[in-house]
């Protein structure tokens, strides 16, 4: 796949006119220095072929297969095994249809497979094969980081794509639950629960779809649900919310505090006759947005694995979205559990 892909990146033309051009300087070049511009230009007609051949099986086959797999090695092996058959091509070609002298350029009539006229010919082949390939990378090389880019970016936006869609059963299933235990007790409240569902079921679904999110928005989405909380628990939870900073039109990744307030609720309320609740955002230099949550917490009460993926979720999907330009933190002070988030925000 990696050198169909390479090969489409230079159109045909741009391969053609180059190698028109590489021929028509060599043949002046070397028509000049010898002061026989016939000898080299039946010579480069002999050679070029060759060159261009060996640069194609170099560029879209010996790399490929074993310089990316780094096999190196088995690379030298077949480039040398290559040298050796352009040594014999090229010098037998040239006997018979250029001319019957083996080396007419040295002072020196030269042998056939003489050390240093193998030395000369393997020396300017691969002068060649390095020349042009290095050409051929350094134009496929920008390519192929956008390529690996975009693929990253892909890999990226389908992973937070997929720890998203999981906090919303996540989610689901623990209101389904408060739901469920007031049909136990017959509430009257019941109703008023299903409309408060209703609204986060609809803005999960249907207006969370893109990788940002309203902050305003995501802060309703939490009172909705603190509400929830509050019709199932009554007077027992105490919840306060301060904004300080102008936030209507900073972006969050959508449902990112989400996990922190339903820690709350599952860990507060374990050992606890209330809860009390302290949540601030506040807006630092225009550049980062502080979360700051704090809720009662009894400690001595050993907490239940029940494989919950908000909070794991939730430092994942951090990582993913800042690398290293975010804090999280947590601790517990006496019986208060602490949360202070800081991330950029547009």
């Amino acid at each position: 796949m990696l050198n169909k892909k390479i090969a489409n990146n230079i159109p045909l033309k741009y391969h053609i006119l180059f190698w028109l051009l590489y021929f028509t300087f060599n043949v002046v070049r070397w028509g000049s220095y010898f002061n026989d511009y016939w000898y080299s230009l039946k010579s480069n007609l002999v050679e070029f072929p060759i060159h261009i051949i060996v640069v194609y099986i170099n560029v879209y086959y010996l790399i490929p297969k074993f310089i990316l797999r780094r096999k190196y090695k088995t690379y030298i092996a077949w480039l040398l095994g290559i040298l050796i058959l352009v040594y014999l091509v090229r010098t037998g070609l040239n006997y018979l249809l250029v001319t019957k002298e083996i080396w007419p350029e040295a002072e020196e009539a030269g042998k056939f497979l003489e050390t240093n006229h193998l030395i000369a010919v393997i020396l300017g082949e691969l002068y060649v094969l390095a020349f042009v390939t290095a050409i051929q990378l350094l134009i496929d090389w920008p390519i192929e980081l956008r390529r690996n880019e975009d693929l990253a970016k892909l890999q990226l936006s389908t992973e937070l794509k997929f720890l998203r869609t999981q906090i919303q059963p996540h989610f689901f299933f623990n209101t389904l639950n408060n739901l469920y235990a007031l049909t136990l007790q017959k509430s009257d409240d019941a109703p008023r629960l299903v409309i408060k569902l209703s609204d986060i079921m609809q803005y999960v679904l249907y207006e969370v779809n893109s990788s940002k999110a309203n902050l305003l928005e995501e802060i309703n989405h939490i009172n909705n649900y603190i509400d929830i909380e509050q019709i199932r628990f009554k007077d027992r939870i105490d919840s306060e919310l301060d904004i300080t900073g102008d936030i209507e039109d900073v972006q969050v990744p959508p449902l990112l505090f989400l996990s922190f307030i339903e820690n709350c609720f599952k860990h507060g309320l374990k050992g606890n006759d209330n809860i009390k609740i302290n949540m601030s955002f506040e807006i630092l230099n225009k550049h980062y947005l502080e979360f700051k949550l704090s809720n009662t917490f009894n400690p001595e009460v050993v907490q239940e694995n029940n494989h919950g993926i908000g909070i794991a979720n939730t430092k994942r999907r951090l990582n993913l979205l800042f690398s290293n330009d975010y804090v999280l933190e947590t601790d517990i002070l006496d019986d208060t559990y602490n949360i202070y988030l800081k991330i950029p925000i547009q």
